[in-house]
């Protein structure tokens, strides 16, 4: 599997690059503060990290105003597994260089995407994204297995929470996951074993051939 950067055009309809930002606390906070599981786990709102006197600069300037939460992804990783979309764009920063495995909404079908569309991406440390809310996406990989991955994730308030209670009324709200999370799974995920939408089709892609 070929393997872009996010410096190359190919990854302009999936997000951008956002510069100007003074990130070191960020990047200091994640290293010292933060765990690095040999599998993976999120946190959608960290207190140290919203806490940064940054934090308020930056998640008002990037989301313009909303109310934001600054959370982390950390550990190990070389699955595909799963691909989500929020409402809105989600911004990634990581202390390593790490890899995203994208796709676009649009090239759903009826909530099912082969997963032959699935592009990937190397993000160098220390630079801040922005993936874009059409963007699918899902846990970051690791590119040296001995530092594995530490990301911080900023998104909206409250998403990737609690999954609000909705009778559902169309396809889309089958793939509701979380707050503000919609999510297909492949079938030999863990996801899927514990009753998310089967939405992914072909080979569960796995990078740790190409890194």
């Amino acid at each position: 599997m070929r393997i872009y950067r996010v410096t190359d055009p190919e990854f302009k309809p999936y997000g951008r690059v956002l510069e100007g930002y003074d990130v070191r606390h960020f990047i200091a906070a994640l290293e010292k503060g933060t765990p690095l599981p040999d599998g993976v786990e999120y946190v959608p709102d960290d207190p140290v990290l919203s806490s940064l006197p940054e934090a308020k600069m930056f998640g008002t300037a990037v989301f313009g105003g909303m109310p934001v939460q600054f959370g982390w992804c950390n550990g190990h990783n070389t699955k595909l597994n799963c691909l989500e979309y929020h409402r809105d764009s989600e911004i990634q920063l990581g202390t390593e260089d790490f890899i995203l495995l994208l796709a676009k909404e649009e090239e759903l079908e009826s909530g099912m995407l082969d997963t032959s569309k699935v592009r990937a991406f190397l993000a160098p440390a220390g630079i801040p994204l922005e993936v874009y809310a059409t963007t699918l996406h899902y846990a970051p990989c690791h590119t040296d297995k001995a530092k594995g991955f530490r990301v911080m994730i900023v998104l909206p308030k409250g998403t990737n929470t609690e999954k609000p209670e909705i009778t559902p009324v169309s396809l889309e709200d089958r793939l509701l996951w979380a707050c503000n999370k919609w999510l297909i799974a492949h079938p030999e995920s863990n996801e899927a074993k514990a009753g998310a939408f089967i939405g992914l089709t072909g080979k569960n892609i796995d990078i740790a051939s190409e890194i």
